[in-house]
């Protein structure tokens, strides 16, 4: 086992609690094989924290980039938030060695399995919410996984830009926009447009903007044109 005191400075958080970090660290196999070593393994904590990284997730996603659209902001956290992303950050944390599993688990090689150590990352945002309340967890969650440095790499696919690139690839001609409604109240305005490729209406979409209404119809139109046979 790794010392957790490391542990802690890696993730930046210095547990009140030392138990509810250690139970972070449970899998289950581990009590399985050690009854009565813990009361619980890390699936509770596990649980708390995926609401917990994808409030976190969502509230700092909203806060940065007021320009985008709802699409781009959850394809953003959807990125953030999966298996992949979050065993990832385990990884570089070194996190495997520190967790609480069983032998057999561990023989299969679970203390490099995504969803092992996604889970573990949970369990401690969980386990942090408890000791010291949202405002900390979130801290921990920004900070892991939306330092300033990784803007460029959630930042959505620019569905406009890649439509013209699927449509030029395929001997298309260009999309041209056209916004075909525009109504709701003063503060609440909404958008449709569609966008057309050679004469044909590929996509429709909606938004609170005539950009938005336009990157909705782009994503659809996308959608399609990358099924068309080459």
């Amino acid at each position: 086992m790794a010392d957790h005191r490391t542990l802690e400075r890696k993730i930046g958080a210095v547990f009140l609690h030392k138990d509810l970090l250690r139970l972070a660290l449970v899998h289950g196999s581990f009590r399985n094989e050690n009854p009565g070593s813990f009361p619980e393994s890390n699936d509770r904590l596990e649980f708390l924290g995926d609401a917990v990284i994808g409030a976190a997730v969502a509230d700092e996603l909203f806060r940065r980039n007021p320009g985008w659209a709802e699409g781009e902001l959850t394809q953003a956290r959807s990125t953030l938030v999966k298996d992949e992303t979050l065993a990832a950050i385990a990884r570089k944390l070194d996190l495997g060695p520190c967790l609480y599993m069983g032998k057999g688990a561990e023989a299969t090689g679970g203390r490099d399995q995504d969803s092992i150590l996604a889970a573990a990352i949970e369990a401690l945002a969980g386990a942090l919410f408890i000791d010291q309340g949202y405002e900390a967890a979130r801290d921990f969650v920004v900070r892991l996984l939306l330092p300033p440095e990784a803007a460029g790499a959630v930042a959505p696919e620019n569905p406009k830009a890649a439509l013209q690139e699927t449509v030029q690839a395929l001997g298309l001609a260009a999309p041209s926009y056209e916004t075909t409604h525009a109504g709701g109240k003063a503060h609440a305005p909404t958008f449709t447009s569609e966008v057309t490729v050679g004469g044909e209406v590929m996509g429709r979409g909606s938004g609170p903007r005539k950009a938005a209404a336009e990157r909705a119809a782009a994503s659809q139109a996308l959608e399609a044109a990358r099924r068309e046979p080459r």
